[in-house]
């Protein structure tokens, strides 16, 4: 037998409502002061290495692969890439902001007065990522030291242990995409917009540098010296897969393409490349 609610009923049900939507947002909240993210669902990218994932919106994704590919262009061992994501983590949830504390701004908050450039310099990501880089091999021993100690000897945070909570995380994006680990980064994206085999091959060439991709109408090209550099090319266009419209990614005889329902997996390729570093890549 049913009954009706009665007005307390339905009172103490609208006031357990709000307290618990209430409790989401600040908690929310919470995180984003500390500069933390809150977990992302629905349209994601997944990274995975070391038995352990991470998540990332796909905009994440998109600065990830800048931050982590240009350390792999300057010959820096993965590390730097891991002490750079543990420092974007803690400054601002890898989110290139237009505000901080003071006059900070960017991916790593990095203030113009403190001479690491202007505002807008400091608001492109392939900048003020240079500038992070060229700050953290000054740090002596930054290639062996305590992550949390060379990211703060880089930034002089008002809390200095902070990038702590980050190390494991970053280690696993370095990781990824350096190519250290194949075939373990990928993206669900709804989107379903045109894609641009241009602007793909532009950013693979600003962010690893002379790579010399080809295009030919819809696909893109690139020959790897090792096979590290196949997975780090590889996984930086899936990380532009929502931005440059990639759908199919093939290196080293497995497949990634893209789907609008699951997170997709790397398959076995049916027919490998030619040469087998050379990737792949097709857009829309």
């Amino acid at each position: 037998m049913t009954t009706r609610p009665t007005p307390l009923g339905v009172g103490c049900l609208v006031v357990a409502v709000v307290l618990v939507v209430g409790a989401a947002v600040a908690g929310i909240g919470l995180l984003r002061d500390r500069g933390l993210t809150a977990p992302v669902a629905g349209e994601r990218c997944v990274a995975t290495a070391g038995g352990r994932s991470v998540a990332l919106s796909l905009e994440q994704a998109r600065l990830t692969g800048i931050i982590v590919g240009l350390s792999v262009r300057r010959g820096l061992a993965p590390r730097a890439a891991s002490i750079a994501m543990a420092t974007v983590y803690q400054e601002t949830g890898i989110r290139n902001l237009d505000y901080g504390d003071r006059d900070s701004v960017g991916l790593f908050q990095q203030r113009p007065s403190q001479g690491w450039g202007t505002p807008s310099q400091l608001q492109d990501p392939y900048y003020a990522t240079g500038e992070f880089y060229d700050a953290l091999v000054e740090v002596d021993g930054w290639e062996s030291g305590d992550i949390n100690d060379v990211a703060q000897a880089v930034q002089r945070s008002g809390y200095p242990e902070a990038y702590r909570d980050h190390e494991a995380d970053g280690r696993v994006l370095a990781s990824v995409l350096t190519g250290q680990s194949p075939a373990s980064f990928s993206c669900l994206d709804r989107q379903d917009e045109g894609g641009d085999a241009e602007a793909l091959a532009a950013s693979l060439t600003k962010t690893f540098g002379k790579v010399g991709p080809r295009v030919e109408g819809p696909v893109v090209t690139v020959e790897a010296k090792n096979d590290a550099l196949a997975w780090a090319y590889a996984h930086h266009a899936v990380a532009n897969a929502s931005t440059a419209g990639v759908v199919e990614v093939q290196a080293q005889g497995r497949l990634w393409r893209t789907s609008d329902q699951d997170l997709p997996e790397w398959t076995e390729a049916p027919s490998p490349a030619p040469r087998a570093r050379t990737v792949t890549i097709t857009v829309r």
